[in-house]
């Protein structure tokens, strides 16, 4: 996410704009093909909270 510039508070935001963009198949160039499951991983306040997202492709 540094790529994007790292937006403080944001960051789950954007996992989660990605998958759904791999799921959906409008991620471009970047789409993996037949893609089904995606997850996201974000600490925030220096390892003080933790979320995990699973979404599935139904």
């Amino acid at each position: 996410l540094k790529s994007k510039g790292h937006p403080i508070g944001a960051t789950g935001v954007g996992q989660v704009v990605e998958v759904y963009d791999q799921l959906t198949g409008n991620a471009g160039e970047r789409t993996v093909k037949n893609a089904k499951i995606g997850l996201t991983h974000n600490f925030g306040a220096t390892g003080a909270s933790c979320a995990v997202h699973i979404f599935q492709r139904v």
